[in-house]
């Protein structure tokens, strides 16, 4: 099949690269929001049997926790999925796991489409989510690493403006498809699943036209290809190529020593990862990617339109709301293109925090009032206004980096391992989220949004104390910026000014070994074994 890379170079592939990743990010994003409007169909309310609808089709949920089972087990297929992924992603490339990621996604998406009975909707939704999984844990990774560092953020923010695109798609087609028949049509929740079946197809027959990640062929000793890969990327007639090439080289026999202890066990607890602090990192990109979820965007994704009708909005008034929502969230997503790069992710999670937290505590509060005032509908507007604030700001922030960061700061041997614990995070935090949502709501009413709140507070000073800046630097630097013992951002920073200013270029994975657990440049490794020998 035809390569782009032999006929496209620098921009025109990156942005080619960039495009096709965005169809797959296209397709997570659809799939989140599809569920929203699925949930209020009274012909699968009447085959799951979790509520009741009147003759003009309004939906009455009398068992949420049916409701929120049936839509959270998908995010315990993305967990299974995405630790698949990863461990197909480094053992036979990015390209054939995308691949293989799709062929099982559109496997899930036939079944729950076709689905009659509850045991079989669960079924399919698992397997569907594991086919997103395995697709999540490598397209980033993918993307981050045929990216130049310098645009890397940008890079991966572009994708989600297509992740919330989806979510737009899946909210007016929904939308659009409970005026026929009334709304009674099994057509109306059928026809949505169906529809991400054609981005997976796209996506299976068009990325084996791209090029292997660079840095994965080097780590398997296919370097002709990979150099010929990144002089395609950064422009033949530049050294910036032969510069990367030489800095992913020189790293790459000293992490293949420690192959032997990259699995999922030794990662999670760290184990014999020395200098490296790998049990750091993987608790930082679950953790971030828990966060994200519990300041407030899962809840308002997939319950918006219970969000809009506690704020005193009809159950029509309320779906048109939630699209119109989504479509300043898509168009926020831009804001992130052009300043994630430019003021670094720990700013860009800040004022999203403080700006989310203020939105989201208002929200509350004007739905608390509308109850109370059911009379003036002014009180109903305000909190719509302000979760429409919420959405635009977290586009804008909090939606990119926790799927960036764990792009940047793992080692070429275990990266997509390492993004692959990123989407346990997600999922979680979406799963634990989803299947709450509804009781939270049903009990604690607009209190919830006050719940969503505080969590924004509370990760401020986790940002600021334990996550180090990874913008602006290269991915063969974030080693250097683990290396120190301790966990805290200040001492990490002092640390890799040190070893900077040393010239180290890599730390051991050993703690014990011939290392010693201290940081060695690639050279004085060369010099130990030309000694041995």
């Amino acid at each position: 099949m035809l390569k782009l890379a032999n006929h496209l170079e620098k921009q025109s592939l990156l942005w080619s690269i960039n495009a096709i990743a965005g169809l797959s990010i296209f397709f997570f994003g659809y799939d989140q929001g599809m569920m929203a409007g699925v949930n209020n169909s009274p012909d699968y309310v009447r085959i799951m049997q979790y509520g009741h609808y009147d003759e003009e089709g309004t939906v009455t949920v009398t068992n949420s926790t049916r409701q929120g089972g049936i839509v959270a087990i998908y995010y315990f297929g993305t967990l299974l999925g995405c630790v698949l992924g990863g461990w197909i992603g480094d053992k036979v490339g990015r390209i054939k796991a995308i691949s293989f990621g799709c062929l099982w996604a559109i496997f899930g998406a036939a079944l729950q489409c076709s689905a009659q009975n509850i045991a079989w909707m669960c079924c399919a939704r698992l397997l569907n989510g594991v086919g997103t999984g395995i697709l999540n844990a490598i397209v980033p990774v993918w993307s981050a690493e045929t990216a130049e560092y310098k645009s890397r953020g940008q890079f991966i923010a572009l994708e989600f403006t297509l992740n919330i695109f989806g979510v737009v798609v899946a909210y007016w087609l929904e939308y659009g498809l409970s005026y026929i028949d009334g709304g009674f049509s099994a057509f109306r929740w059928r026809f949505p699943i169906a529809f991400q079946i054609i981005p997976l197809f796209l996506l299976f027959i068009l990325i084996w036209s791209f090029p292997e990640s660079p840095r994965w062929l080097i780590k398997n000793g296919q370097t002709e290809e990979a150099f010929f890969i990144l002089s395609r990327l950064r422009g033949s007639e530049t050294d910036e190529a032969k510069k990367e090439f030489d800095d992913i080289v020189s790293i790459i026999e000293v992490e293949n020593e420690a192959s032997h202890k990259n699995s999922y066990f030794h990662m999670l607890f760290g184990i014999g990862s020395g200098k490296l602090h790998l049990g750091r990192r993987v608790q930082l990109v679950i953790w971030l990617q828990i966060l994200q979820e519990w300041i407030g965007i899962a809840g308002v994704t997939v319950y918006a339109p219970t969000i809009f009708s506690q704020a005193g909005f009809s159950t029509n008034k309320s779906a048109w709301l939630s699209g119109l929502n989504n479509i300043f969230y898509m168009f926020s997503t831009l804001i992130n293109v052009f300043t994630v790069d430019r003021i670094g992710r720990r700013w860009t999670l800040y004022w999203g925090s403080v700006g989310q937290g203020i939105a989201m505590f208002l929200a509350g509060g004007f739905s608390r009032l509308q109850v109370l005032h059911p009379s003036d509908p002014s009180y109903g507007a305000a909190a719509a206004s302000f979760i429409f604030i919420f959405t635009s700001i977290f586009g804008a922030t909090w939606l990119t980096v926790p799927w960036l960061y764990p792009t940047e700061i793992f080692p070429l041997a275990v990266r997509a391992r390492g993004n692959a614990y990123g989407v346990v995070g997600w999922s979680i935090g979406n799963g634990w989220l989803t299947l709450l949502c509804p009781i939270m709501f049903n009990r604690i009413g607009e209190k919830t949004l006050y719940i969503f709140g505080a969590f924004n507070v509370i990760t401020i000073p986790i940002v600021w104390a334990l996550y180090p800046e990874t913008n602006q630097r290269t991915l063969e630097e974030m080693d250097l910026l683990f290396a120190s013992d301790s966990l805290w951002v200040w001492d990490a920073e002092k640390e890799f000014a040190r070893l900077k200013a040393e010239g180290a270029d890599h730390v051991g994975f050993q703690g014990n070994d011939k290392l010693g657990g201290e940081v060695q440049s690639v050279q004085d490794v060369e010099i130990e074994k030309q000694q041995t020998k």
